[in-house]
């Protein structure tokens, strides 16, 4: 991989730079080939920045002073915080000094200002939100999780023209599994949004397999699951809360008593590699896919070690180019179909 420039909105999320900026050094520790820009308040920055890291060349600062809060509209995010951190971030992946962008900041406005600073793909109406998520088999590919809440069979269809790509290029697969969710498998179940959606995706030429529902997700039975983007969110964010109530009930099992805590010490090994496939910080970082530039979405709430796996996401996707593979594959798709 040639060397990545990451843009990074330092102020971004709950915790901001006492995240951000350590979440950047250790990417940059196990990343040669990587620099990143942290756009924030550098006199905050640097607070979090240990002094070895201060010159090195990897490591630079943009300051701006205005910071986009969780509770600003997006009206107020486009046009009174023109020099936010968040906006800067994405204003350097436009003029082409950093690859991608990656912000933990308010969703609604990292998408509005996304989309108004680099524009979608002119095949695309509207940008997705799309995250890998863990099943029995490994993960697939889930789209729309919240950038729109009114689709239509068009938006869905787009999104899946992009899941699809997406799964092929990060993953390897030829022929990625699409499947469309809905509250049951049969043809006569969903709504009319659902149901003139599966007529399209049965014409699209994608390896549709039709309804799938929301426990077969996590059987991997499909690489790529699209739905709109209100049903994307309140699954993501149920299966999050499901995963972290289970941890929560096992982790006061184990401390119960001494005996539980001894069986609990001898199957250390099996809990750590649960943990490692099931927490949710491992699969943190989605993609705002259908833009012309790269921009990464971490969890508002995200921990160290979660923003960095954010970072990685946006690695990933820098090294490949997606937003030009997306526009490629897309322009031969539609033709064909």
């Amino acid at each position: 991989m040639s060397a990545v420039t990451l843009a990074v909105d330092a102020m971004g999320g709950d915790h901001g730079p006492r995240v951000t900026v350590p979440a950047v050094i250790d990417l940059l520790r196990d990343t040669e080939d990587a620099s990143v820009i942290l756009v924030g308040q550098e006199e905050e920055i640097r607070k979090y920045l240990p002094a070895s890291w201060r010159k090195d060349q990897r490591v630079s600062i943009v300051h701006t002073e205005e910071v986009i809060l969780s509770e600003d509209s997006v009206a107020v995010a486009l046009r009174q915080k023109k020099r936010s951190s968040m906006r800067l971030a994405i204003e350097l992946v436009r003029d082409g000094q950093a690859h991608a962008a990656v912000s933990a900041g308010n969703t609604g406005a990292l998408m509005a200002v996304s989309r108004f600073v680099l524009k979608t793909h002119a095949l695309i109406d509207r940008p997705a939100i799309l995250t890998a998520i863990p099943t029995q088999t490994g993960h697939c590919h889930m789209l729309d999780l919240g950038a729109n809440v009114d689709s239509s069979p068009e938006n869905l269809l787009q999104f899946a023209y992009m899941g699809s790509i997406a799964a092929e290029c990060l993953d390897g697969i030829a022929r990625p599994r699409v499947g469309l969710l809905n509250i049951g498998e049969e043809d006569i179940k969903g709504n009319d949004l659902i149901k003139k959606t599966n007529q399209l995706l049965q014409a699209s030429g994608l390896n549709y397999m039709g309804y799938i529902e929301g426990d077969r997700v996590f059987l991997g039975q499909a690489d790529v699951v699209v739905c709109d983007g209100f049903v994307g969110n309140v699954a993501l964010k149920f299966s999050e809360g499901v995963a972290r109530m289970f941890a929560q009930r096992i982790r006061e099992e184990i401390q119960s008593s001494w005996m539980r805590r001894f069986l609990g010490a001898m199957a250390l090994p099996i809990w750590l590699g649960l943990k490692k496939q099931m927490d949710p910080s491992h699969y943190n970082g989605a993609s705002l896919v259908g833009l012309t530039g790269i921009v990464v979405k971490s969890h508002g709430g995200a921990e160290r070690i979660a923003f960095v796996n954010a970072l990685r996401v946006a690695l990933r996707e820098a090294a490949i180019n997606m937003p030009e593979l997306i526009a490629k594959r897309l322009v031969i798709s539609t033709t064909r179909n």
